[in-house]
């Protein structure tokens, strides 16, 4: 039997997509609240759904009775300050009790990290696995708690697990709509005017999904692996994005003191409202950080012919039009 955890989610519905297609059955978790995807409602004989979070130990022994493979695609997901405390302490506390029950189990796991979790290369050079992140400088929460979730990985795998570790660069795809990668679609489509001169690396969840089967069905393990088909200034993604909605691209470059001001602002803004700020300090800084990334290294191992760029830009572009 083959688990995935967080198949609700972007990431992980598309994971249980693909290996249903294979045929196979599967078991995906979801929490009492979280509804099953659209994507997955066409393999209702393939997949069977428990709820369980990975901080209820008992939901998640229930859940791997029987697994032998885990795709590990549950986490929280903010760049917001607010969040740093609580998310670092779930993602990190939820991956332990996972590791701790594959390592009693003998199961074998696929564990989602991000490239958040990897260090910056020198100016000019691109960023591999070898580069690590200093969390003694970092003040990101969802970079330190996918690294410390990394640490508890390579922890259980000093304690004998079966593990390989991926890092995604930013995920994109038709069926983000307009959360996470997807927020950014729907703020050019919505008439952004201003570009960061930031880059980062960008691949299809399709191809995420497909580098993470490939590897759990190798030999390979104790190993870490970058996931991104291109690396991407962000003023050549907004153009291309908004090329594809037919709209004008963002034409002014917003400066690190502009980026400045719009933190503040929304801060302001959301204390007054007492909502949640839409954009904070280390988001701003973000978009304009140059991170370019090798992927050398998954390629090598698996042979992946990552799908362009342009052509998932393309379908997401479609699909938001729809």
């Amino acid at each position: 039997m083959i688990l995935v955890t967080g198949a609700t989610g972007f990431l992980g519905s598309e994971v249980a997509r693909q290996l249903a297609l294979q045929g196979g059955r599967i078991r995906c978790t979801k929490r009492g609240t979280s509804k099953i995807p659209s994507l997955l409602t066409p393999f209702d004989k393939n997949i069977e759904w428990v709820e369980a979070d990975l901080m209820d130990i008992f939901a998640l022994e229930n859940a791997l009775d029987g697994v032998t493979q885990v795709y590990n695609c549950a986490a929280w997901v903010s760049l917001r300050q607010a969040d740093k405390e609580p998310m670092i302490q779930t993602n990190v506390t939820g991956t332990g009790n996972l590791v701790n029950l594959c390592v009693q189990n003998n199961i074998r796991l696929v564990h989602v990290s991000s490239v958040a979790a990897i260090g910056e290369a020198k100016p000019g050079e691109l960023t591999t696995e070898k580069h690590h992140l200093d969390q003694a400088t970092e003040t990101d929460g969802y970079a330190i708690s996918k690294l410390e979730s990394e640490m508890e990985v390579w922890r259980g795998i000093a304690e004998g697990l079966d593990a390989v570790i991926v890092n995604p660069s930013i995920i994109i795809g038709p069926n983000a709509g307009t959360e996470g990668s997807g927020a950014l679609f729907e703020t050019v489509r919505k008439g952004l005017k201003f570009y960061t001169n930031g880059s980062m690396g960008f691949v299809d969840v399709e191809d995420v999904a497909k580098c993470m089967i490939a590897l759990m069905n190798s030999t390979i393990h104790s190993e870490r692996f970058i996931i991104s088909a291109e690396n991407q200034p962000y003023k050549e993604l907004t153009a291309e994005i908004a090329q594809g909605f037919g709209i004008k691209p963002p034409a002014t470059l917003a400066k690190p003191w502009m980026m400045a001001l719009a933190w503040r602002g929304a801060a302001l803004a959301a204390f007054i409202t007492r909502g949640v700020p839409s954009l904070d300090k280390v988001s701003a800084q973000a978009a304009t950080v140059v991170k370019n990334f090798d992927n050398s290294k998954i390629k090598k191992a698996i042979g992946v012919d990552f799908k362009p760029l342009s052509t998932s830009i393309k379908e997401v572009c479609a699909t938001l039009l729809r």
